[in-house]
């Protein structure tokens, strides 16, 4: 992304920001910064606590480097006198606010719709991009396969960037020419105010299911944490919540946002019936009109509804809506089909990295082998994260999979075999000798496609479009999708 200067007056960018300020009151900001690396002549350093690393031990370093002006929480021992100090209770939530305002607020000029759920997000915020562009719109993604402005394809380092970015990235879009933008909001993000300062047009929730309690420690801290994403939309945004997951309902209490539910099963707002369900696709029922789509499992039928209702309450045509819904084609990692017709074996690779996920793909995989052939499950589980999960996935595994690989994910800095030994764990006695244990993951998958005859079904889980391995630090090129390929072939 390019480096942007804008020169703007402190107070200016500190309008609606409680804060006290020493030092220089008129000052220049040509940039702001969250890295003190970047920090050049002029610019304003933001001070955050991280996860990680606290940036108040850094502000000598930006001052060193430049830095015209400091965010913080507690003045250094060391205050220059020619440096400009805001002191703000909390500085992760002041960056974003300050953000907006050194930007212009690009939220409030674009539509900007947030999604989060612990499943789904890519896949609803990748549809309703290809949707928009379908219709002739240009639109702006964010997402964890990509960034994307308009058609201009950026590199993703998270889900949900820090608000410095996102909003450069919004201003970016704008700029553009971009109306909507859609953007996967994860709890990290929300939890550390990333989130502060933008205006959400609307906000829809997919689901909740356990993950990321490495993080947060509690499912309840989860809960809550997502909840406050709806909990802050304005009264002009739109609440969209899925109804199907039992915790649909709790999103929605205390929003000031219209309230709208989705769902499969129950009573709601909108909804549809799966017709049929195939290789080729399904065939769906929306509001007395029969659709068919390219995408495949109930939980795309889900994903597809929640696309279909926000298309509903942006006020686009039903009628334009469905034909472009015809059209779609899935995001990239999420049920990724790799056949070998000679052979007739179905090979799908898909992200699903938490147990709900998992027992998710598996069912719906299973519900189009329509009981001919085997299905081979691989999966792992991602080292530096939440432990409590890997028995609990290794063991769905298991129970729906005729044959299980436990293999290596992305281990990061821990040892692949411990991670292993904790998902073999969850393994119930009586499915011990289905399963086998292959640490390395090309390996595992050249197995799975050695072990498989004509009719089985091969599900590689866990990385999806991922295109790398981390292992201590560094990321090794790794592609599920075409080692698949190769080894069918």
């Amino acid at each position: 992304m390019a480096k942007v200067e804008r020169i703007k007056n402190l107070k200016d960018i500190l309008e609606g920001v409680a804060c006290n300020l020493s030092g220089p009151q008129d000052c220049e900001i040509s940039r702001i910064q969250m890295d003190s690396r970047k920090v050049e002549k002029g610019d304003l350093f933001f001070a955050v606590k991280g996860v990680i690393a606290d940036g108040h031990k850094f502000i000598d370093k930006a001052v060193e480097s430049g830095a015209t002006a400091v965010l913080c929480e507690i003045l250094p021992e060391k205050v220059i006198e020619n440096i400009a100090y805001v002191l703000v209770e909390n500085s992760s939530k002041a960056a974003g606010q300050i953000a907006a305002n050194f930007y212009d607020h690009p939220s409030q000029k674009l539509k900007l719709i947030g999604v989060t759920g612990t499943n789904g997000k890519t896949t609803i915020a990748s549809l309703l991009y290809q949707v928009f562009k379908l219709l002739g719109y240009k639109v702006g993604l964010i997402s964890t396969i990509h960034y994307l402005v308009d058609d201009e394809i950026l590199p993703s380092s998270h889900t949900t960037p820090d608000t410095l970015k996102f909003n450069q990235l919004l201003m970016e879009m704008l700029n553009k020419g971009c109306e909507y933008v859609f953007a996967e909001c994860s709890s990290h993000a929300i939890k550390q105010n990333r989130l502060e300062g933008l205006h959400f047009g609307g906000g829809i929730f997919t689901n909740i299911s356990h993950d990321h309690l490495d993080y947060h420690k509690t499912f309840d801290d989860y809960i809550k944490t997502k909840k406050t994403f709806f909990d802050n939309l304005p009264k002009t945004s739109f609440a969209l919540s899925n109804i199907d997951d039992k915790r649909g309902k709790v999103m929605l209490q205390n929003t000031k946002a219209e309230q709208h539910t989705f769902g499969l099963q129950s009573f709601s707002d909108f909804k549809l019936r799966v017709l049929e369900n195939s290789l080729m696709g399904m065939i769906l029922k929306i509001e007395n009109r029969e659709l068919h789509v390219s995408l495949m499992g109930d939980f795309n039928a889900s994903n597809i509804l929640a696309v279909y209702a926000t298309c509903c309450l942006l006020g686009i045509e039903k009628e334009k809506t469905l034909v472009a819904l015809s059209r779609l084609k899935p995001a990239e990692g999420r049920f990724d089909i790799v056949s070998n017709r000679e052979r007739q074996i179905v090979g799908v690779v898909d992200y699903a990295h938490t147990p709900d996920a998992l027992e998710k793909i598996l069912n719906s995989v299973s519900k189009l082998k329509k009981n001919k052939g085997q299905l081979i499950c691989l999966v792992g589980a991602g080292g530096d994260r939440d432990k409590s999960k890997r028995p609990e996935m290794a063991k769905i595994a298991a129970s729906i999979a005729d044959r299980v690989i436990l293999t290596s994910d992305n281990p990061r800095t821990e040892d692949p075999l411990e991670i292993l030994k904790d998902m073999e764990a969850g393994i119930p006695l009586r499915a011990a000798k289905k399963c086998i244990t292959i640490a390395d993951r090309r390996q595992a998958i050249k197995t799975a496609c050695m072990l498989a005859q004509n009719g089985d079904w091969i599900l590689i889980a866990g990385k999806g479009h991922e295109k790398y391995q981390d292992i201590n630090g560094v990321k090794h090129p790794f592609d599920d999708k075409e080692i698949l390929r190769e080894e069918l072939e």
